[in-house]
């Protein structure tokens, strides 16, 4: 049941359409909230469920359920179903709607997971390709280069070696695998929300934030967003002189202004008053009808106290009120005075009000005959040109009647409202926010198509458009109306069609006189159009239960947190606390800082991941050791992951990111630029990473790394270029604060402590780890003069990205995106089939499917590996004096879903460990040992044949 409020006023009511019929049950049939939409939902979630196991009966049913929609549809036809319905016809089309194009959501986490998924792949490959090499080189030194022939005593020997290798591609892929992506997302997006709340944009629904960053086109309401909603004299017309602003009460004849306070005061409605502002230097707030709250408003600028004049006269004392109708267009109060006379009071609208007037208040304060020819100039001078500004032009004028004349007739209208003389003709307007203008400006300037919707008349619209800057009086643009908008977008059955739209709305700046359907139309319309290159992110503006509708189809949806009714809050995606436009542009600034924080973050890792697979790679397959230890791996990663993502992730908005296009659904995460700068200070840190690990002794004079036996302790070598690769990604972390060429990449670091907090700290701990690591960081103490080379080296970063940043873009057009999302043409049609029944397309959800099969792909393979390595172990069994049961360590389930779990015995795998102590008993159950040192392989060397030795034996595990 649907009820609306009486404030005042008598009349008779004719109920025309009730329910689902009624403008109000259209709206919620829009949101969802209709009960047949609920039925629809309950039915999709029952399809879902059933879909696999009942195909046959859920297609009879679909069928006989489509039967039933025609004929009542047909029915609905006969009986003449409401135009404004037809939008809500076509959403419910079961055939219809999986042909309709469908809203993306989430376009940025689409993006992103399935360029982790990409990354994954790589990082995949290259851990293979480490694996292979290290056993093909393991194969070749064995038993081709030392002749050491195949016996089965030596297996547990390889098994051990295949581990080590395995542990080696792990590593490799762990650090290939960007794990700190989903932390930089939520960091950069939890960041955004709470800062988005001191700029008055309370986000209820998190992707709405990087969603904005992406929006390229707002329709806004224009009362309470683009203006204030505080009805407001502007200009008037009194005592014979125009005035563009407020008059000074002094310029105005002091009878003329008695009756003009006196008139105001008692002809405009008792409820309607000017009350003092809630907030200590706000504005007093207006209760009531708005157009006289803009007259009793004028008294008080007038200074001129209308509440005296109503305690004067309360309304008991009121002889006869003309109540305001759409019929007289104007409202009559009538005073009796003490002589028995009458004065009437009148309002109405000036070209009506004007037509009964026949004098007019001159400067001297005394009427004087106002001819059709002074009405006519009065019409042109005066109040078109009020009406070309946007003004609702208002009428004041009186009439006396005198005692002679006796008590008229009051129920004659026509002669009561007659002959008045006329005091003053005043413009109101509903003020243009003073920082709306500046605002557009910036949209327009970034990229963003602002467009009005709303229910004002077209003259009124296209003036405060203009005043807005929504138009120009040079431009090539459309302003429309409802109407005509729905006779351009029908075809001849009354059916909405986009290709008729798609003619429309790219010039479409204003439409006026609109209902809440239009405007879900149109919302609806341009997010579906494909007619641009670049599809359109929409975003809506609106404060009433009528906005709803469009606030729930749009992309992202904004409504007014004061002015806003709870309809509109619920259905939008941010609240406006402060009803302001200029927070919108602020909500545009964070989501596009959002897109770059991330952008930030990813080349700055990829830098990290590139270097670190290939030194992982190269080292191992060269010299049979990762120069990078596991533990120092897994600092890297904590430096490139966590203490990253804070530091980029946090970076402040300015307002340079509205100084480009938005992104858009199709831009990649990684430009071109990007690339450029990922792969050119890769470059720089393995030429540097190379030159140290092989020539490093040389160059600092000490003892070499490489080839060192298997427990050695750790080298000044390998600390130099473990601590060299930190400091150069430390220092990178500046180049990775601008992704699109700038060279300053100190500008702002200031206005972000949290950067240059982790940035010293991260720099503080690694002196630490350097200097008092010792064995667990695989580090030594260094040399001030060793530190201050591993400085310079990484200072050699910064000047380095100027070099790369002089490289134009343009010459390198070998190198490729990446990170683009997964268009709707891409998807492939059985995908299309299944995703029928949905309103919204999921593209992170659909390539965390693909992910998520990829990976059981890979436990199905590692499975048969360590199956296949169990049958190694039980075929050497008897020979029990390489290792004991017990000393076998466990590879644990990879996922405790059962549908991954392994089901055969848990397997025992020998491990080495670079740790553990040679002559430490192996008694623990899941303790790891180093393999069987070469004595003792030498004293049963008159039992057992001989096994590989030496080549392979300064192998150091990685995790």
């Amino acid at each position: 049941m649907f009820c609306t409020h009486v404030m005042e006023g008598s009349g008779k009511m004719l109920v025309t359409a009730v329910g689902v019929n009624s403008q109000t049950g259209i709206i919620f049939t829009l949101l969802g909230a209709g009960e047949d939409g609920d039925d629809e939902k309950d039915e999709k979630g029952e399809n879902d469920k059933k879909k696999k196991k009942r195909q046959k009966k859920e297609k009879d049913r679909k069928k006989e359920e489509q039967r039933k929609k025609d004929k009542k549809d047909k029915k609905s036809k006969k009986d003449g179903a409401n135009v404004e319905m037809q939008p809500l016809n076509e959403d419910e089309d079961g055939d219809k709607k999986k042909n309709l194009p469908k809203k993306e959501k989430s376009v940025l986490q689409g993006k992103l997971t399935k360029l982790a998924v990409q990354i994954g792949k790589a990082g995949l490959l290259m851990s293979t390709l480490t694996v292979l090499i290290l056993i093909t080189r393991f194969l070749i030194d064995t038993f081709w280069i030392q002749g050491v022939p195949w016996t089965a005593e030596c297996v547990p020997i390889y098994v051990q070696f295949l581990v080590k290798f395995f542990i080696i591609g792990v590593t490799v892929l762990v650090v290939a695998v960007p794990e700190g992506l989903p932390l930089a997302v939520t960091i950069s997006l939890a960041y955004s929300v709470k800062k988005m709340m001191k700029d008055n944009n309370l986000v209820r629904h998190l992707d709405a934030c990087e969603t904005m960053g992406n929006a390229t086109a707002i329709c806004s309401d224009k009362t309470g967003t683009l203006t204030m909603n505080r009805m407001t004299v502007v200009q008037a017309y009194i005592a014979g002189c125009y005035h563009k602003e407020v008059p000074d009460p002094g310029k105005i004849p002091a009878k003329i202004l008695d009756l003009l306070v006196l008139g105001i005061g008692v002809n405009c409605a008792y409820t309607t008053k000017i009350m003092p502002p809630e907030k200590e230097g706000g504005l007093p707030r207006q209760v009531g009808n708005k157009t006289e709250c803009a007259l009793l408003g004028f008294t008080r600028n007038l200074r001129k106290d209308y509440q005296s004049v109503r305690n004067e006269i309360p309304e008991e004392k009121l002889y006869k009120v003309y109540t305001f109708n759409s019929a007289r267009k104007s409202m009559s109060t009538v005073l009796k005075n003490q002589d028995g006379s009458y004065r009437m009071f009148s309002k109405g609208a000036s070209e009506i009000l004007l037509r009964k007037c026949c004098k007019i208040l001159i400067a001297t304060g005394e009427p004087k005959d106002l001819r059709p020819r002074d009405r006519d100039h009065l019409v042109k001078n005066v109040i078109e040109p009020m009406a070309s500004d946007g003004l609702r032009t208002i009428c004041l004028a009186y009439r006396d009647f005198p005692v002679a004349e006796g008590e008229p007739d009051w129920d004659n209208e026509a002669h009561v409202l007659s002959r008045l003389t006329c005091i003053a003709v005043v413009g109101i307007e509903d003020p243009v926010r003073p920082e709306v203008p500046e605002a557009i400006r910036m949209c327009q300037r970034a990229g963003i198509t602002v467009r009005m919707v709303t229910g004002d008349n077209i003259s009124t619209a296209r003036a405060i458009a203009i005043k807005c800057g929504i138009l120009h009086p040079l431009d090539d643009f459309v302003c429309m109306e409802g109407k005509e908008f729905n006779r351009q977008i029908r075809n001849e059955l009354g059916e909405i069609e986009q290709e008729r739209i798609d003619k429309i709305w790219p010039k479409l700046r204003v439409l006026a006189r609109s209902s809440p359907t239009d405007k879900h139309t149109l919302v609806k319309g341009i997010i579906d159009s494909t007619v641009l290159e670049q599809r359109q992110v929409v975003a809506v503006t609106g404060d009433g239960t009528n906005d709803g509708p469009a606030l729930k189809k749009a992309d992202v949806g904004f409504a007014m947190g004061i002015a806003g009714t709870d309809v509109a809050k619920e259905a939008s995606d941010i609240i406006l606390t402060d009803d302001n436009f200029t927070s919108i542009v602020k909500a545009v600034m964070w989501g596009r800082n959002v897109y770059d924080s991330i952008s930030k973050f990813l080349q700055f890792q990829l830098t990290v991941n590139v270097v670190a697979v290939i030194v992982a790679f190269t080292g191992a397959c060269i010299t049979q050791d990762s120069p990078l230890k596991a533990v120092q791996m897994l600092w890297v990663n904590l430096i490139m992951d966590t203490f990253a993502s804070l530091a980029l992730a946090t970076e402040p908005p300015t307002e340079a990111l509205l100084l480009r296009n938005p992104y858009g659904r199709k831009k990649p995460l990684i430009s071109r630029t990007m690339m450029k700068n990922i792969l050119g200070h890769a470059v720089y840190q393995l030429t540097l990473i190379f030159v140290l690990l092989f020539l490093g002794e040389t160059l600092f004079d000490i003892d070499s790394g490489r080839n060192a036996p298997l427990h050695a302790p750790p080298s000044e070598h390998y600390t130099i270029v473990f601590n060299t690769f930190v400091l150069m990604q430390i220092f990178n972390e500046f180049n990775a604060r601008k992704i699109h060429g700038e060279r300053n990449v100190f500008e702002g670091v200031y206005r972000n402590p949290i950067f240059c907090s982790i940035i010293l700290g991260t720099f503080v701990i690694q002196i630490v780890i350097v200097q008092f690591g010792g064995k667990p960081f695989s580090c030594v103490s260094l040399s001030i003069e060793q530190w201050l080379w591993c400085v310079f080296l990484g200072l050699g970063s910064l000047l380095w990205g100027q070099l790369v940043s002089s490289v134009p873009t343009k010459w390198l057009k070998f190198l490729k995106t990446a990170g683009h999302g997964t268009q709707q043409e891409e998807i492939p049609e059985e995908e299309l089939e299944e995703m029928k029944d949905l309103d919204e397309i999921d593209h992170a959800e659909m390539e965390l499917r693909r992910g998520q099969v990829l990976w059981c792909r890979g436990l199905n393979r590692i499975q048969t590996q360590i199956r296949v390595v169990n049958a190694f172990r039980d075929s050497v069994s008897p020979y029990e004096g390489l290792e004991t049961p017990e000393s076998r360590s466990s590879i644990h389930n990879f996922m405790s879903h059962p549908e991954f779990r392994i089901g055969d015995s848990e397997p025992r795998i020998p491990l080495i460990d670079e740790n553990e102590s040679e002559d430490e008993p192996p008694t623990k159950r899941n303790s790891v040992i180093a393999p069987p040192p070469s004595s003792l392989i030498a004293q049963n060397s008159s039992t057992l044949p001989r096994c590989p030795g030496s080549p392979l034996h300064s192998l150091e595990t990685s995790l």
